[in-house]
């Protein structure tokens, strides 16, 4: 803008100012759903990995269309007016929990490649869903500035709470 002194932002700045806010929230909860799914999936029919990974896709999409409504129409609803923008806005925000349930989807894809056999491939979502859980909580007490105190006591909490979604894997025996 001409004599107003700040130029415009370019679109490069504008995604640097969405990354720099960035919630990893949904990240930490879709890893832990994606790993719970994983957990719950005990009888598969015909096409167990296709199954697995359509229902942790779908999963992931679902929760995400809940929280979305949750936010728009629980939180936001009473203190402003939704319009395109803010739909949008709370769509991206949310986003994270569908893109947590993407690597354990693709590792049950690719697991036939690795050799394994169902089993295997649950197991392997599994840890990837966890080592997900763990990597998205690290990323945003990294971006949140914590010390690396926080950031490693924040890693070993949400291990624990995948280690004990494993522990309830092992007790499930399917």
């Amino acid at each position: 803008m001409p004599g107003s002194g700040t130029a415009p932002a370019t679109r490069g700045t504008r995604r640097a100012e969405r990354r720099a806010r960035a919630d990893y929230t949904g990240g930490v909860y879709g890893s832990m759903l994606a790993a719970s799914v994983v957990v719950g999936a005990g009888s598969l029919g015909s096409f167990p990995r296709a199954e697995l990974v359509l229902l942790l896709l779908l999963t992931g999409a679902v929760f995400w269309i809940a929280h979305v409504h949750a936010q728009l129409f629980g939180a936001r609803l009473a203190q402003q007016a939704l319009d395109r923008g803010v739909v949008l806005h709370v769509c991206r925000d949310e986003w994270p929990i569908v893109k947590a349930a993407v690597p354990p989807a693709a590792a049950v894809a690719v697991s036939p490649l690795l050799g394994l056999d169902v089993r295997g491939a649950l197991w392997l979502a599994l840890s990837v869903a966890v080592a997900g859980q763990v990597g998205w909580s690290v990323a945003a007490a990294r971006r949140a500035g914590a010390p690396p105190r926080l950031v490693a006591a924040t890693a070993s909490v949400n291990l624990v709470l995948g280690l004990l979604i494993i522990c309830v894997k092992i007790v499930l025996k399917h």
